[in-house]
């Protein structure tokens, strides 16, 4: 009994639930995706690690050369091409283990790349960011929580900030010939008496 029951968890998931849990599901670029993957076992399992799986995917549709059987030729034809524009697997935590009856929450908080691409969708081109909460366990299958999209959008602008040039100069004060009064080289009437500047 004790080989087959090592033989069927090699096979089986362990019995356990996992949900992923985030502040928002809408992140900027450069930004960091805030939350928790919570996971609560209903048996006894090595755990190697808890990380998290996130994708960029751009999928468009193009104009391929594309051979007919029938015609004997290339013919060219709309098919959809996709391309795996970013992808990262952040580790949680390292090896543990899980007992039965056991909660646990793995904090993350996951940096988007700020050179990434803004989701988006358009009538022949569309880029989505999943995310999916995994835990990766000892011999047997691992435990994958369903993907999440995000909603990831483009860095606010920065206003730009002008500063402008501070022009330092120097003023000579000489004093007035009829009040003794301090004025400017450059003026020709003194601003205390009135008094045109003779020299």
């Amino acid at each position: 009994m004790g080989f087959l029951k090592k033989f069927t968890n090699r096979l089986t998931v362990p019995d356990s639930t996992i949900n992923l849990k985030f502040e928002s599901y809408s992140v900027a670029l450069g930004e960091n995706l805030s939350g928790s993957l919570n996971v609560c076992a209903r048996e006894d399992f090595d755990v190697t690690e808890v990380r998290c799986e996130l994708q960029c995917v751009e999928r468009a549709r193009v104009i391929k050369q594309v051979y007919d059987a029938q015609l004997r030729r290339t013919l060219p034809r709309e098919v959809e091409d996709s391309a795996v524009l970013f992808s990262a697997r952040p580790v949680l935590t390292g090896a543990t283990h899980m007992t039965n009856g056991e909660k646990r929450d793995f904090p993350l908080n996951i940096n988007f790349p700020a050179g990434g691409r803004p989701t988006c969708q358009g009538i022949d081109r569309k880029v989505t960011w999943t995310i999916k909460g995994v835990v990766a366990v000892d011999n047997r299958p691992d435990i994958v929580t369903r993907t999440c999209e995000i909603q990831v959008i483009a860095p606010a602008a920065q206003p730009t900030v002008i500063k402008e040039k501070e022009i330092l100069r120097q003023v000579v004060m000489i004093p007035c010939k009829y009040c003794s009064g301090l004025m400017e080289q450059t003026v020709t009437v003194c601003p205390n008496c009135g008094a045109k500047r003779t020299g």
